[in-house]
C-alpha cells in the first residue's frame, strides 16, 4: 500500500535568524540613511509648482524613505524584535552624530576671517540638528514600530501570501504616524511657523513618502524575496511538512 503524501500545515509565521551577514549590512545601510537624513532635515525645501502651489518639505526627504523600505525588510525576513534592535541602533547612532556636531562645534577653531565664517556656517548648519534627531527619534521611533508591528501582524494571519498589500498597509500607518509626529516638532527649525505652512508639510510629507514607498513595493517585495531564498535559517511556515 502506497505511503500517504507528506501534507504541507500553516504554524505560526517564521522569521530568519538575525545573526547573519544580511542582516548586518542591512542595519549598517538603515543607520547611514538615518544619519544622513536627519542632516539634509536641518534645510528648508521649497518647490514652486504651476498654479501658485509651494510644496514645502526638507533637504532629507527624497532619502528617509530608503530607511522605511529597510525596516519593512527587517520586519517581514527577521521579525519584530530584530527591526526594533535595527530602530533603537539607527537612533543611537544619530545621537552619537549630534553628540560629535556639538563636540566639533564647541572646539576652538581658528580666529582669521575664513575660519569664523567656516565655524558660523557649521554652527547654522550643524546646530540645529539636536531638534531635527529629537523630532526625528520620536517620529520614527512610534512610525516603525508601528509599521513592524503592523505587518508582523497580518503576517501572523495571511503568513507568505499578500506581502504587497501588507506592505502598503503597514507603510501608510508608520508614516502618517511617522510624518505628524517630526513635523510637529522640525516646522519651527526649518522656519515653518504658520498653520497653512505646517499643514503643507504634513501633507507633503506623508504624501510623498508614502506614495514613494507604494511605488518602491515591487523592489521592496523583490529583495525581501531574495533575502528569504539567502537566508538558510528561513523556512516558510505554509512549507513547513508533517508527516500524514
Amino acid at each position: 500500500m502506497d505511503a500517504q503524501p507528506r501534507a504541507a500545515v500553516k504554524t505560526a509565521a517564521t522569521y530568519a535568524s538575525r545573526g547573519s551577514s544580511q542582516y548586518d549590512l542591512i542595519l549598517t545601510l538603515m543607520c547611514v540613511v538615518i544619519v544622513i537624513s536627519n542632516i539634509g532635515a536641518t534645510k528648508g525645501v521649497q518647490f514652486s509648482l504651476p498654479g501658485g502651489w509651494d510644496i514645502v518639505t526638507d533637504g532629507g526627504f527624497f532619502l528617509f524613505p530608503l530607511a522605511y523600505i529597510l525596516g519593512d525588510v527587517v520586519s517581514e525576513v527577521y521579525g519584530f524584535k530584530a527591526a526594533r534592535r535595527a530602530i533603537f541602533t539607527g537612533f543611537a547612532m544619530a545621537l552619537l552624530a549630534v553628540a560629535s556636531f556639538a563636540v566639533i562645534i564647541a572646539l576652538p577653531g581658528f580666529t582669521d576671517a575664513y575660519g569664523l565664517e567656516k565655524q558660523a556656517a557649521l554652527e547654522v548648519a550643524l546646530g540645529p540638528v539636536w531638534q531635527i534627531v529629537l523630532a526625528s527619534l520620536l517620529g520614527f521611533l512610534a512610525g516603525q514600530l508601528l509599521n513592524s508591528m503592523v505587518l508582523v501582524r497580518m503576517k501572523e494571519r495571511f503568513r507568505e501570501k499578500a506581502l504587497a498589500g501588507r506592505l502598503m498597509v503597514s507603510t501608510g500607518v508608520g508614516e502618517f504616524a511617522d510624518t505628524l509626529i517630526f513635523c510637529a516638532i522640525a516646522a519651527p527649525v526649518i522656519g515653518i511657523t504658520d498653520a497653512g505652512g505646517f499643514f503643507n508639510y504634513v501633507l507633503f510629507g506623508f504624501l510623498y513618502k508614502t506614495l514613494i514607498e507604494y511605488l518602491f513595493v515591487p523592489v521592496t517585495a523583490l529583495v525581501i524575496r531574495v533575502i528569504k531564498k539567502r537566508e538558510p535559517s528561513y523556512v516558510p511556515a505554509e512549507l513547513e511538512p508533517v508527516a500524514a
